[in-house]
């Protein structure tokens, strides 16, 4: 018996787990059962800014909350210092739940989050959520994957690392007609991605929706053209998270008259 509580003495603390959950694009209705399932079973939540407060509010009392995201172009905490943080909490036993606004595997670092934790023994799951073209869409009640217009659907980021427009772009995909391009986070470079895109074949008179703040309550949106969608961007509140939906999918959305 002596030996026994010796060795339970000895023993290594449980083995913790990392669940990187898609919160959805705001409204928490959307958010999934195995989401819910998930925050009501952390100990510890690391969260993004963008993630709605209502969502947050859905987690179990006990857990410990910590954001560790950006606002806007603004600090963020580092991505080396997430990794580090989630692979310390996991080695001390705990469940922790990595909250991302959208979907984990869109634009989300779920790649280097998971790569880190397996890395270091910490086993890793995602639970993805719906993403904020889905969401945007829905709300606009368009379908993006529109047969009649768009054959193949894209998701586009709108900057790289250093918050400059990616060097990488397929500009003669984003020029096709026959897809629909999502852009994502393309506050400071929309001018440029739709000059760019227009170089490369795009249509100036391509309908282009922008919208803000998918799926939330204050949710706002602008139509126009790929030549004068960036002039309208600024009409929407420069704290909320935008996306551009650009094809002819969207055309029905595309309030100007000079587009029909």
């Amino acid at each position: 018996a002596l030996l026994s509580s010796l060795d339970h003495l000895d023993a290594a603390p449980p083995q913790g787990r990392v669940l990187l959950v898609g919160a959805g694009p705001g409204d928490p209705d959307l958010l999934t059962l195995k989401a819910l399932r998930a925050l009501q079973s952390a100990d510890v939540i690391l969260y993004d800014n963008l993630v709605a407060d209502e969502i947050l509010e859905l987690a179990r009392r006990e857990a410990r909350r910590v954001a560790v995201g950006k606002i806007g172009h603004g600090p963020s905490v580092r991505q080396d210092d997430i990794n580090d943080l989630m692979i310390s909490l996991a080695r001390e036993g705990k469940t922790v739940v990595r909250l991302k606004s959208g979907d984990p595997g869109i634009f989300g670092r779920a790649g280097e989050e998971i790569a880190a934790c397996r890395a270091a023994g910490i086993p890793a799951n995602i639970v993805p959520g719906i993403s904020a073209a889905q969401g945007a869409a829905a709300s606009l009640g368009v379908s993006l994957t529109d047969r009649a217009h768009a054959q193949r659907l894209q998701f586009v980021t709108g900057h790289a690392r250093d918050g400059r427009l990616p060097a990488q772009i397929n500009w003669s995909a984003v020029a096709d007609p026959a897809v629909t391009t999502v852009v994502y986070m393309p506050r400071r470079t929309a001018r440029s991605f739709m000059e760019q895109a227009i170089a490369h074949g795009l249509a100036s008179l391509t309908p282009v929706v922008a919208v803000a703040a998918a799926t939330r309550p204050h949710e706002a949106s602008v139509a126009g053209s790929a030549a004068d969608i960036a002039d309208l961007l600024p009409t929407l509140r420069e704290d909320a998270p935008v996306v551009l939906l650009i094809g002819e999918a969207v055309r029905a959305m595309a309030v100007d008259t000079s587009l029909d």
